[in-house]
């Protein structure tokens, strides 16, 4: 099989004339004829009508170029994805990411650092955008996926933990069971308009534990900022409050108990002709992500 007789024949089709062809190719249109008679006795069909006034399809023309149209689109796209890898990311990426995703904001940072041609806008909300209409490149999403035609990329998984201040722990004392959790003035992430009820695990073992929350907050900084006061035992995504754990200004409650890992995603409408900027970016929230 010779691809380039393929193509030959596919832009003849597409120009409408040999001439046409020959130019879109830079070949002799005496090349371009060769090539055509050539893939016509390798197949044993003639393809192609020449006329003196125009060119057709054969029924067998219209067969073969149904089918060659669609390689020489692969192999088009093959060359474009390479091409994509090596160019350096330039212009506006369009992120939407959920309410109160800290973790976002340091690799924003370091995408903007690395790549001098780009521009961000992120936008933060717990509405799931329409990425399509609404012209975003990607969408970091924190949740189980719905059934979609859009590509997801797995970023890893996130989890809530216990924590306190260390102030709180001596002043109140620390949970031994998840059921002291009921005793124990509590900060829980919400609007406040479902009953709070932590859903705790442990290895095999599960807890549903109802609390009546000092604060309720749909603000995870806000969230840290009362905890971190001793105000009381926070129910909260481990990624916020790490660095407060390694720094000692917060210690996990029962430590060996956890939520359930949600799985997290970036989301981008196709993977077809995915840009460089998009490819940038998600490898690097890949690459800060340890959760």
């Amino acid at each position: 099989m010779d691809l380039n007789q393929i193509l030959v024949f596919a832009r003849v089709v597409q120009a409408g004339s040999f001439s046409g062809a020959a130019r879109l190719l830079e070949m002799p249109k005496s090349t371009v004829s060769r090539k055509i008679s050539e893939l016509e006795e390798r197949i044993g069909a003639r393809l192609i009508q020449r006329t003196t006034r125009k060119l057709g399809l054969t029924d067998a023309g219209r067969i073969y170029y149904e089918h060659s149209a669609r390689i020489v689109a692969e192999v088009e796209e093959a060359e474009h994805a390479v091409r994509s890898t090596q160019a350096d990311p330039r212009g506006l990426l369009r992120v939407s990411a959920p309410l109160s995703f800290a973790l976002l904001g340091p690799i924003v940072g370091e995408y903007l650092r690395r790549h001098a041609e780009v521009e961000v806008e992120l936008m933060c909300t717990d509405r799931q955008v329409d990425l399509v209409e609404e012209r975003f490149d990607v969408a970091i999403r924190a949740a189980p996926l719905a059934d979609s035609t859009l590509v997801a990329r797995s970023l890893g998984t996130i989890k809530r933990v216990l924590v306190a201040a260390p102030s709180y722990c001596k002043r109140k004392g620390t949970p031994r069971t998840p059921a002291d959790l009921a005793k124990h003035a509590c900060i829980s992430f919400g609007a406040g308009v479902t009953p709070n009820v932590w859903s705790l695990h442990a290895g095999d073992e599960k807890a549903e534990i109802r609390v009546s929350p000092r604060l309720t907050v749909n603000d995870l900084e806000i969230m840290r900022e009362v905890v971190r006061l001793g105000i009381g035992i926070a129910w909260m995504p481990e990624f916020i409050c790490v660095d407060d754990i390694r720094a000692g200004r917060l210690k996990r409650v029962l430590p060996e108990w956890r939520s359930a890992e949600t799985p997290l995603h970036a989301i981008y409408p196709t993977a077809r002709h995915l840009s460089p900027k998009v490819v940038a970016f998600i490898d690097l929230v890949r690459e800060k992500i340890s959760l």
